[in-house]
This record gives C-alpha cells, sequence and structure tokens, in this order.
C-alpha cells in the first residue's frame, strides 16, 4: 500500500491555521479559572444562533446529548415512538432510547434522507416526535415533513449534526424545526477540539426549560426545579469556537468548491450527490455511489487516497436494534445504498491537486 497522498481527514493541519489564537485562548481562560460554562459560552451561543437565525442557541456536551435533550424537552418520553431514518450515525438513534421512546424507521429517498412520502404510513397515537437528518449536509425535504407534523401536532427535531450553515428554502437549518440539534465533534465542519453541542430554537419557553435541563435543573448554585443532567459546553472549547466561527463563511464555501471539483471531474463515470434548486448543501460527506464499492475502495487505498463508508451497516440490521422487528429488506433503498455509497476526502485544508489525484484516480479505475 501507497504511502497516504490524500488522508480523509487532517486536523492537525487545520489546527495550525488557528494555532495562535487558540493558545492564546488557552493561556487566558486557564490563567482565569473559569473552566465550564461561562463568558466565552454565552458568546458562542450568540454568534451560534446568529448563524441559524434563531433567538435562542445552547451550548452542551455533545449532539447526542442535543437530540436527547430536545426530545425530552418536548415532552417525549416512554411509550412515545420517535420517527426517524436507518442510515444515520446511531447517536441519533441511541438518543431516542436515552429518553425512554422506541425508534421507528422509515426509509429515505434519493437524497440519503427521510421520504416524506413515506412518513404519514408510521406515525400513530403514539408518535411523539420526527427527527429528520440533513445526512451529509444536504437539508431534508423539510416543506412536507413540517406540514405532516403540523397535522399530526407532532414536534420536529433537526438532527443538524452535519449540516451547519445549509439552507432550504433560505432558511438556515436549525430553524425550521420546533428544535435544531448539532455536533460539534472534530468531523464536523465547525468543530471544537473535543466533543461539544448545540442546540437552537426560537421557542423561549423551550430554551429555558433546556438550560436548565443541561446543568442539573439548577435556579443557582443550591436550588433545583426539577432533575436534569450534566450536560454543558465548556467554557475553553467554547473560545475555539468563537475563534472558528469567525471563519465558518469561508470554510463552508471551501467545503462546496471542493464538491464543485468532484461534480465536474466525476461527472458521467459514477452517481454524483444531487441537488436540489430549493436546497443549499454544505457537502460534510461528499458522497458518490458506485456498484463496485470496495474494489474501488480498494484501489484509491493502494494509490494513497483514504476513503470512508458512511454509513455501511443500516442500523435497523444492527444487533442494537434487534428488539425493534425490523429484518432485511424492510428498508431497500436505505440498504442498497449502504452497499453503493462511498464517502470521498473533502476538507478545507485539501488542496486542488489532492482532488485532482482524486479523480484522475477514479476515472483510470474506470478506463
Amino acid at each position: 500500500m501507497s504511502k497516504l497522498k490524500v488522508p480523509f481527514v487532517n486536523l492537525g493541519i487545520q489546527f495550525e491555521r488557528f494555532q495562535n489564537e487558540i493558545v492564546d485562548a488557552f493561556v487566558r481562560l486557564s490563567t482565569g479559572g473559569q473552566y465550564v460554562l461561562g463568558q466565552e459560552v454565552l458568546e458562542f451561543e450568540k454568534r451560534f444562533a446568529k448563524v441559524c437565525q434563531t433567538k435562542h442557541a445552547l451550548g452542551v456536551a455533545n449532539g447526542t446529548d442535543a437530540i436527547a435533550i430536545a426530545l425530552k424537552t418536548c415532552g417525549v418520553g416512554p411509550g412515545h415512538e420517535v420517527i426517524t431514518t436507518p442510515n444515520t450515525f446511531i447517536g441519533t438513534v441511541g438518543a431516542i432510547v436515552m429518553v425512554g421512546a422506541k425508534p421507528v424507521f422509515v426509509d429515505v429517498g434519493e437524497d440519503y434522507n427521510l421520504n416524506p412520502n413515506l412518513l404519514e404510513a408510521s406515525i400513530n397515537n403514539r408518535t411523539k416526535a420526527i427527527i429528520p437528518i440533513h445526512l451529509t449536509g444536504m437539508p431534508a425535504d423539510m416543506a412536507p415533513i413540517m406540514e405532516i407534523a403540523k397535522k399530526h401536532k407532532l414536534s420536529v427535531v433537526e438532527d443538524c449534526a452535519q449540516a451547519i450553515s445549509a439552507t432550504y428554502e433560505e432558511k438556515p437549518v436549525g430553524s425550521i424545526g420546533t428544535i435544531g440539534t448539532f455536533s460539534l465533534h472534530p468531523l464536523k465542519n465547525l468543530h471544537l477540539h473535543g466533543d461539544g453541542g448545540m442546540i437552537t430554537t426560537n421557542d423561549t419557553q423551550l430554551y429555558e426549560k433546556m438550560r436548565l435541563y443541561r446543568n442539573h435543573g439548577l435556579i443557582n448554585r443550591d436550588e433545583s426545579v426539577f432533575f436534569g443532567i450534566n450536560s454543558r459546553l465548556d467554557n475553553i472549547q467554547a473560545a475555539i469556537g468563537n475563534i472558528k466561527i469567525e471563519y465558518l463563511s469561508d470554510i463552508t464555501d471551501r467545503f462546496v468548491s471542493i464538491a464543485s471539483l468532484y461534480d465536474k471531474g466525476l461527472d458521467g463515470i459514477v452517481q454524483l450527490p444531487l441537488k436540489f434548486i430549493n436546497r443549499k448543501g454544505v457537502y460534510h460527506n461528499y458522497i458518490i455511489r458506485v456498484q463496485q464499492r470496495e474494489k474501488l475502495r480498494h484501489y484509491l487505498q493502494d494509490k494513497g487516497i483514504e476513503t470512508k463508508v458512511h454509513y455501511p451497516n443500516p442500523l435497523h440490521l444492527q444487533q442494537a436494534s434487534c428488539d425493534l422487528g425490523y429484518q432485511a429488506g424492510d428498508f431497500p433503498l436505505s440498504e442498497q445504498q449502504a452497499q453503493e455509497i462511498l464517502s470521498l476526502p473533502i476538507y478545507p485544508e485539501l488542496d486542488n491537486s489532492q482532488v485532482s489525484l482524486v479523480i484522475d484516480s477514479i476515472k483510470d479505475f474506470f478506463c
């Protein structure tokens, strides 16, 4: 195997870009001694809300907690069902189970997102919420989802973990549903130096409840109005977020630029990500579809190009879901996609020569 010429991710090189600012912030906050929550968190929340065009944003420990807190605040608990898709990261469904509810899966469309045409058939009197996932950074088709949710009086919790700055009909993700949830994990477009999450909403009452819930339900150091959890965003992590969010527009533009190079270079060679007039994706992952996925993947690895599969095992077929009663064939498009999808390297520090090497290598494979 050749030495990696195009790693799938390179966090170290991005750190070099922000190193001086991050080190200065670390020293300043370490000297000050405020490590949990604090002014940096408040400032980061304010800036994040501005990006999402929402009234409120709330920093939490990670993206999974963000979903669980959102569901809990919407009244989801034991005896309820929450609808989502089976082709997501396990944390989405894990959050549903965390609050005591039952995950119910609906198959996806060609955009890898929840198919609104299949949604209503899965709604019953136990259904409490819907979690549309903006997978790969492409927004789900939110208008029909919101219409169905309104008809059945259901909460909509957007899983925006991969989609910060993506828009649907010019509205940022995280501002469309009842609540938006984000991951700030190191592999996300906007990321911290560890786990972190954010929740967005325009509902002040829900925000105030979530703000207490993330911090043990405390209204001050010694008084709790209800039992919450410990899911606080660290002040130093928020400081890193405040540095990087200033560059979010440039970061997003570079993701889109690399995706455009892939689009142009691979057109007619492989199945490319879909585009939509009313949706602006941010390409957290750039996913192609090929029937010879494993052969192509090994060929690229031998050329020094690292790829990934997001995700190879649909959740309804995993051991964790065995009690849900699903079986192979229940969600045919999710299962087919899982056999064909391949994520190509895409991150701001990737240079155009590396992108060209990926494109040329894929062309060579099929020639």
